[in-house]
């Protein structure tokens, strides 16, 4: 099998080209810097420009399968640049592929798109399974609509189209996880907002580990990608603390003063989603880490 990855060196991407290799999974990878292109028998890359409508028909050789990772990072301050670039990140690169994919002859039979459960409303009580019909109102409910649907246009070509809608991902490097560090290990860590809200997160190892299921077992349709057991975020900021020996006694920092630093970008921190696993497990995914003490303790050993 040989399968083409956007976002390979990202920091999902990175992990689901490391387990596809671990599975004798070939690999082409499209790139936007021509001298980071590498050409070995399992590792390809290839050139494209998304904003020029570029791209090398070449990188579909081969290959029977699309994992789309490519996405502008969301963790930064929404300007109206930022936020066009948030939403262009997306669905441009998805219409690019579609276009390209019309225009030459190809084998690729399935496209599995990232996704995010920032498209459900943010609830302390609701717990959100794939069924639920509504949207969150907010920027980034309204990103992953349009993400959604770029991936959805596939079924155009006759493709089988997979979303996989990711929690919070905690990783050694980058992420959620090395967001809490940093004001923790200066003891002045502390849960955002009421520090109830839920924070459905997800090890880097699964995350990764779901693509790849979906790839190898042909899944079609939308699948949550958290962890079986989410937690609030006082919980999380505990657990955090805890694993670097470090106290968490400060009191929680109020939502007004993380809107006044955050802006609209707040909505990251202080919405609550409660997001079920349940139909990824059904479909025979076996979770690496269940539980987020083990999952902090294998990334801050």
């Amino acid at each position: 099998m040989r399968v083409l990855i956007t976002g390979a060196t990202g920091l999902i991407g990175t992990r689901v080209t490391q387990i596809c290799h671990e599975k004798g999974i070939k690999v082409n990878y499209l790139t936007t810097t021509k001298d980071k292109i590498e050409s070995q028998s399992d590792y390809k890359g290839f050139y494209w420009n998304p904003e020029k409508g570029e791209m090398d028909p070449e990188a579909f050789k081969g290959v029977s399968a699309i994992i789309n990772l490519v996405g502008e990072n969301i963790a930064k301050r929404w300007t109206q640049e930022q936020k066009d670039k948030i939403l262009s990140s997306r669905v441009d690169t998805a219409a690019l592929l579609h276009k390209s994919l019309q225009n030459n002859n190809h084998h690729i039979t399935h496209f599995i798109s990232a996704s995010a459960i920032g498209i459900y409303p943010s609830s302390l009580e609701k717990l959100y399974t794939e069924d639920n019909e509504a949207v969150d109102d907010s920027f980034v409910g309204k990103v992953v609509v349009q993400w959604e649907e770029a991936a959805d246009n596939f079924r155009d070509l006759g493709m089988e189209v997979t979303k996989v809608r990711i929690g919070l991902v905690l990783a050694r490097e980058g992420g959620l996880l090395e967001k809490l560090k940093e004001p923790v290990n200066f003891n002045v860590g502390s849960p955002l907002g009421s520090g109830k809200q839920w924070q459905s997160w997800i090890h880097i190892n699964d995350v990764a580990g779901i693509f790849v299921h979906t790839l190898e077992n042909k899944l079609e349709g939308t699948y949550n990608a958290v962890a079986p057991n989410p937690v609030t975020n006082k919980e999380l900021v505990n657990q955090v603390a805890s694993k670097m020996g470090k106290s968490v006694w400060l009191p929680n920092v109020p939502a007004i003063a993380i809107k006044a630093v955050l802006g609209e970008m707040s909505r990251l921190v202080l919405s609550s989603q409660l997001v079920s696993s349940n139909k990824i497990e059904q479909a025979g995914y076996r979770f690496e880490y269940t539980n987020v003490a083990k999952a902090l303790e294998d990334l801050m050993q």
